[in-house]
């Protein structure tokens, strides 16, 4: 019967979202509401969907629906309409995604900015976060890198040039079956034990330039004949708790993309969410240069209370729902 989080955390957060939105209003972003059930889905073959079947008549449309797992794609047709720079505070939902940090709904708060880059995002995402950590009394000192620089400073291994071997050494004791792992997984595990963990409390760490194999829908630029993806990921202490990217604008790349992440998926097994043929007009009907984030809510409400439980930031968490 009795919530998770206790009552301060829950006054915690109401002034949070409160701040959240007294944040773009100042800024001239614009609040959006955008259906959480849509008839394509998240084709990143790491992150999986919940899905649901529409009991109504066909002429509504297809049947199997997905619940969204960011309001990414329906901000972006907003943005192909002309509508400007917008943000969406909500509810997501990612299946399988249950533990001391991860809850199946959780919220989050995902803004475009049309005419910016990568960086300059980053710059408002810094501000943000340390607007949420003053309503607690903190401040973090800010580091931006690079992610190669990142790798370098502190594994002493460059994440371009360094063999597969290599990278699983850098692990140390941390056991990890090798089985079907792809050297991004390698450099993603490194992020995730020896990296994170390092990272000081009172820090926020910007980390730019990622390898172009892990572009997700970003840009891929070159830098010094080395192909890189414009994204960003933005991280509290260990908590990462932001991604964000100069938004691709190419509809035929990214329909490539969705598509390798299809064969990946078809050759695990895993179900194949459709297409989302909507958003890739969007890209090709004039899609303005923007850079966009996503950030998780409840990550930095854990960031601003000290804990490692999500379940201690949110009302009533995935085994009490």
């Amino acid at each position: 019967m009795l919530p998770s989080a206790r009552f301060d955390a829950l006054r915690l957060r109401a002034r949070l979202n409160a701040s959240l939105r007294g944040f773009f209003a100042e800024r001239g972003v614009l609040e959006v509401e955008t259906p959480m059930l849509s008839q394509a889905g998240n084709t990143d073959p790491n992150v999986a969907s919940f899905r649901t079947e529409f009991g109504g008549h066909v002429s509504a449309g297809p049947g199997t629906r997905w619940l969204r797992t960011s309001p990414e794609f329906p901000l972006k047709r907003l943005l192909a309409a002309g509508f400007g720079d917008c943000y969406e505070l909500g509810r997501v939902f990612r299946d399988g995604e249950a533990g001391g940090r991860h809850n199946p709904e959780f919220t989050m708060l995902e803004w475009y900015r049309v005419g910016w880059n990568q960086h300059q995002l980053a710059d408002e995402t810094v501000a943000l976060v340390q607007g949420a950590l003053a309503l607690v009394d903190r401040r973090a000192e800010v580091m931006q890198t690079t992610y190669r620089t990142l790798y370098l400073d502190t594994l002493g291994l460059d994440p371009v040039t360094a063999s597969d071997t290599e990278l699983q050494a850098a692990l140390g004791s941390v056991q990890i079956d090798p089985d079907g792992l792809t050297r991004d997984d390698w450099l993603d595990l490194l992020m995730t034990h020896r990296i994170q963990p390092a990272n000081p409390a009172d820090r926020i760490l910007v980390v730019h330039d990622y390898p172009a194999s892990q572009c997700m829908l970003a840009r891929i630029a070159d830098r010094d004949g080395v192909q890189l993806a414009e994204r960003f990921e933005l991280y509290l202490g260990a908590l990462e708790l932001a991604n964000g990217y100069h938004e691709l604008a190419d509809g035929a790349e990214q329909r490539a993309r969705f598509e390798r992440d299809h064969a990946v998926r078809g050759s695990r097994g895993d179900a194949l969410p459709a297409i989302d043929e909507a958003l890739l007009a969007a890209l090709d009907s004039g899609f303005p240069d923007c850079a966009g984030v996503a950030l998780g809510v409840d990550r930095l409400m854990m960031a601003m209370s000290g804990t490692g439980r999500i379940a201690d930031v949110i009302a009533f968490d995935f085994a009490r729902a």
